[in-house]
């Protein structure tokens, strides 16, 4: 995976009960300043450059007295001395707000979250909630609500609810009084992160082109597993997974697999009763019965993929990361100098990928309490343009420098490769939770030359599936998609497993496979997104 914010999202035994009319949320020395309505007027331009740039219309600094605001945050690579880091001193001058950062690791985070929530005494912004987490203990009082400020947090609005492309948050994450307490996170995803791989090396070599189509695809296998008899040209150790990796090529993938949306029916249905999974499954099954795929596509661990697709004549092509397109290039460059792994085109009739998300759900909220507006203020900053830019790469002329387009640290030349780690380590850059509207131009976007072809190819060719709608459920409708999904999901993948595997099954097999999983609960599990989107193109 490549490496984001390492962002804590878990399911908490909330103790909402502790947490009405305890929640202190006043950090260590605040004063707990309020800013009127009236103080949000647009910078002037010696403000803006004091901000960084561009602000947004946000007036700077936030506050006009000494104010402290807690933060609770996951870093695993904190700098030795986070209060005095160039984030922590430069948010303090632009903002006026000193951050008392609370800090604990990825490992124990989630414990320690248990264990405030139940003391009732929140720091001011905290990240780790589900949506219906954060909508119930806002409804009971312990979170600020974000909508009554929105005329004050000018990039919030802008991004969220005058962007016709983003506002669907103000119906699918709010609660049932339309509150929303959850703050998003725009703009973290490449386009690209996942997909087939290939040996261009052996390609090369055997002279096969690199495949435009499923057909081709199949061809490239055969040809593969005709010049290397032993090989299995095709290897995978994401398990089952596989059945849901390859679905976007198929139209049925989705971030609500095994329910997807239908564009052109526009309702949702269910995968795995779909003719388009049993042609997915028929299309696995052949590969199977021709040796194309690694009999151990199933059950390999990482370990045995990774010595199969680095080593000589095993096999050629898989699905994963793009950053192995590099990582294994320089695993064996010192016996095999010329392996080349390339991002290959997408597989199946759709001929597309996943999309990801513009927007990301982890979790942010602030307690309600005194400090609640400047703490919104602050995420507003934190979602400007300026906001980003600093949180993201740092000071241009005072941490970096831009060359050729690219943000260069004159501190860190010694490093062999200065990413996120870096800037987390060294400036208290890219902290936890607290990226909010990354600057693209920032060492996360510096794509390898691989890693840009990838990006390039997919992009140009506008390859990728159309997002499904974000439904905002019932607590009933929760239970009932929880209910049944790991019982679904459970008999799919013995099912598809078997299918692909076994000469013996199959089309009757399948239409006993509909009937049983329709036992199972099938309708009731899409029922319950049709009543969502339902109420979703109601706008309620």
């Amino acid at each position: 995976m490549v490496r984001k914010p390492g962002r804590v999202s878990f399911t908490l035994a909330l103790a909402v009960a502790l947490l009405v009319g305890c929640s202190s949320s006043g950090g260590k020395g605040s004063e707990g300043t309020k800013s009127s309505p009236q103080a949000s007027t647009a910078p002037s331009a010696s403000a803006n450059a004091q901000a960084g740039g561009d602000v947004g219309g946000l007036k700077l600094p936030i506050v006009d007295k000494p104010t402290t605001l807690t933060w609770m945050v996951s870093i695993d690579r904190p700098p030795e001395n986070l209060a005095s880091s160039l984030f922590v001193k430069e948010i303090e001058k632009r903002t006026g707000i000193t951050l008392d950062i609370q800090v604990h690791s990825a490992q124990v985070y989630k414990d320690k979250l248990k264990i405030v929530l139940a003391s009732g005494k929140l720091p001011d912004i905290f990240s780790g909630l589900t949506l219906a987490e954060a909508n119930k203990m806002g409804g009971q009082g312990a979170l600020a609500p974000i909508n009554p400020y929105i005329k004050d947090l000018p990039n919030f609005k802008k991004l969220y609810v005058d962007n016709a492309d983003n506002n669907w948050i103000m119906k699918s994450w709010t609660d049932d009084k339309n509150n929303l307490y959850t703050w998003p996170s725009y703009g973290l995803q490449w386009d690209v992160n996942h997909g087939f791989l290939y040996r261009k090396d052996v390609f090369d070599k055997l002279g096969i082109k690199e495949w435009t189509n499923t057909d081709e695809f199949y061809q490239a296998l055969k040809k593969l597993k005709e010049a290397y008899p032993n090989s299995y040209p095709y290897a995978s150790k994401t398990k089952e997974n596989i059945f849901r990796d390859w679905a976007f090529g198929w139209g049925i993938g989705g971030s609500s697999f095994p329910a997807y949306y239908d564009e052109k029916s526009k309702d949702w249905k269910f995968v795995y009763t779909s003719s388009e999974f049993k042609a997915e499954l028929d299309f696995l099954k052949k590969l199977y019965s021709e040796g194309l795929i690694d009999p151990e596509f199933i059950t390999d661990t990482e370990a045995s993929w990774t010595a199969k697709m680095t080593t000589n004549n095993n096999s050629f092509v898989t699905f994963d990361w793009i950053g192995r397109l590099d990582l294994f290039a320089n695993q064996v460059k010192a016996t095999n100098p010329n392996y080349n792994l390339r991002y290959g085109n997408p597989v199946g009739p759709t001929g597309n990928i996943r999309s990801l998300p513009r927007i990301d759900n982890f979790g942010l909220v602030v307690a309600e309490g005194k400090n609640k507006e400047i703490a919104l203020k602050l995420l507003d900053y934190l979602s400007s343009p300026a906001g980003g830019s600093f949180l993201t790469m740092g000071i241009e002329g005072e941490t970096f420098k831009m060359e050729n387009g690219k943000p260069v640290y004159p501190e860190l030349k010694d490093l062999p490769n200065v990413d996120i780690y870096a800037l987390e380590s060294k400036y208290g850059l890219w902290i936890e939770s607290m990226v909010l509207r990354p600057d693209k131009r920032n060492v996360y976007f510096n794509y390898t030359e691989k890693e840009q072809e990838a990006q390039d190819k997919i992009n140009k060719a506008k390859k990728f599936e159309p997002l499904d709608p974000v439904l905002k459920f019932t607590d009933d409708e929760t239970k009932v998609i929880a209910e049944y999904r790991v019982a679904l999901d459970k008999a799919a993948n013995e099912f598809a497993t078997k299918y692909v595997m076994k000469k013996e099954v199959g089309e009757a097999d399948w239409k006993e496979f509909q009937t049983s999983i329709e036992k199972l609960g099938s309708a009731k599990f899409i029922e319950a997104y049709a009543a969502a989107q339902k109420r979703y193109n109601d706008g309620k």
